[in-house]
């Protein structure tokens, strides 16, 4: 391999080029780039013929669309996607796990909720149950924040455009994700505002959520009420009054529930930031806690490696399931399954879906898939849990916060300012974004490309991730980035 570049795994026809290779310039296996490589993009390590497979992560990532010459660039002009249809799929049980290496536990400072489970935050949440109100859930949110930010973590609107004018799933997978919020551990008190004409009622929402501690939950309607602003602050005073006494203590590891994210990639994301955040996913799964994996269209291609990893036949199928109905939703519109990567994943150096897609599931780990919950639904096994989703960042992220992710770990290739409910610990991909945009970036991955021990720098990772469970803000929360989205997929009044 030469410095220059990175070759994944032995059987690849490509390498990738970290810092860009000029023409002329000398790669591995005594070849010569044939033309400007750009940073993050591939190099063919040897001949390819057209229509034949071009592997990377040791995977076929497309078809060559005309022969390839060892030393040429392989992009969007001569490699294209292989991916068209549904596909089925047999469960071979993989063998089982050899010992895990004895590591040394670790702990972070969280708050143990009624239900058990442990937060690491103790925030105020006001939700809404229609747009109709966002705006008056951000003036009670700003008025409380003047009279008592310093006696909580943060007290924050969440606040959507849906829930009215909404039918039939639309409307449950809102009310679901509401719901879901509205008892997260992160929270040591919530608000529930709602209008009173709309669609998602709120006597329905509130029959749809189990409260671990009924103190923590107060809702009311606008409607009913002169004064909706003093009505919200009586209420946000009584829930702060109630979460200030709450305190940090020292929970396992296990008690930890983190998501993994990744948005705006690059040719380098799979190779340094995704691997990575893989070995926290392994970290945090092999103490027994649980990281969350999302973004099915962005497994297309490559969901098979996560099937080899189930748990169980149920746990394969329905992986299966999952992937084949996001890919009929697709047809169904008349869409076609492949149609990631992102103008900005492509200018990175991503070609196809199956190359991002490859990239993308290397978040999980190597850890066994325990469960497959559907959108708005919780993780309620420990390991990696595979949650239906989209990959748009805002609506996996806030849909990842609802499954219960206590910390979400965001791999970027080229940054973004977003951030949600749970903490989002931004990780670039290379180190040129994170020296550019220190305001937004966490962590830095890119030094991996430049052979640096992903061991070495996963301890470091650790640290921060611990650091932030123990109330450490993220580059989002000191920005005040904290939004969510609710995936809409039906029809509007």
């Amino acid at each position: 391999m030469s410095s220059s570049v990175v070759q994944i795994h032995p059987d690849d026809d490509v390498a990738v080029a970290p810092e860009g290779l000029p023409a002329g310039s000398p790669g591995p296996n005594s070849i010569v780039a044939r033309e400007t490589i750009p940073p993050g993009h591939k190099v063919a390590l040897r001949s390819i013929r057209a229509g034949d497979p071009v592997r990377k992560f040791g995977w076929p990532i497309g078809l060559a669309t005309q022969d390839i010459a060892a030393g040429e660039h392989v992009h969007s002009h001569n490699l294209a996607t292989a991916l068209s249809d549904e596909d089925s799929y047999s469960f071979s049980p993989a063998a089982k796990d050899q010992d895990q290496a004895q590591v040394a536990p670790r702990h972070f400072m969280g708050y143990r909720r009624a239900d058990g489970r442990v937060g690491t935050r103790n925030e105020i949440w006001i939700l809404c149950t229609v747009g109709c109100v966002a705006r008056t859930a951000q003036k009670i949110a700003a008025a409380a924040n003047e009279l008592w930010k310093d006696r909580v973590d943060g007290i924050h609107a969440f606040t959507h455009p849906f829930g009215c004018s909404q039918l039939g799933d639309d409307l449950s997978t809102t009310r679901a994700i509401l719901a879901r919020l509205a008892v997260h551990p992160n929270a040591g008190g919530v608000l529930i505002l709602g209008l009173g004409c709309e669609s998602n009622q709120l006597d329905s929402l509130l029959g749809t959520i189990t409260v671990p501690d009924p103190r923590r939950l107060k809702a009311f309607t606008a409607q009913n009420e002169e004064d909706e602003i003093a009505h919200g602050l009586q209420a946000i005073g009584e829930l702060i009054d109630l979460a200030e006494l709450d305190r940090r203590e020292a929970c396992s590891l296990s008690d930890l529930v983190i998501g993994l994210k990744c948005g705006g990639s690059d040719g380098l994301s799979g190779i340094t930031a995704n691997a990575l955040v893989g070995r926290m996913a392994d970290r945090v799964t092999e103490a027994g806690g649980t990281a969350i994996l999302t973004e099915i269209p962005e497994i297309f291609g490559a969901e098979h490696l996560l099937m080899a990893r189930a748990e169980t036949a149920e746990v394969f199928e329905a992986i299966g399931d999952l992937v084949n109905g996001f890919k009929r939703h697709f047809l169904d519109h008349n869409q076609p399954v492949s149609e990631n990567p992102s103008p900005g994943n492509i200018v990175g150096g991503i070609t196809t879906l199956e190359e991002k897609s490859l990239g993308a599931v290397q978040k999980a780990g190597g850890g066994r898939v325990s469960q497959v919950v559907s959108y708005g639904q919780q993780a309620s096994r420990r390991g990696v849990v595979l949650l239906e989703a989209p990959g748009n960042d805002a609506v996996s992220s806030t849909a990842l916060t609802a499954a219960g992710a206590t910390v979400i770990l965001f791999t970027t290739g080229r940054g973004t300012p977003l951030g949600f409910p749970a903490p989002t610990l931004k990780i670039a991909s290379n180190s040129q974004l994170a020296s550019r945009k220190p305001g937004w970036i966490d962590f830095d991955a890119g030094p991996i490309a430049r052979g640096r021990s992903v061991d070495e720098l996963a301890s470091e990772l650790l640290d921060l991730v611990i650091a932030t469970a123990d109330g450490g803000a993220t580059r989002s929360e000191t920005n005040d980035e904290r939004e969510i989205a609710i995936w809409k997929r039906g029809v509007t009044l």
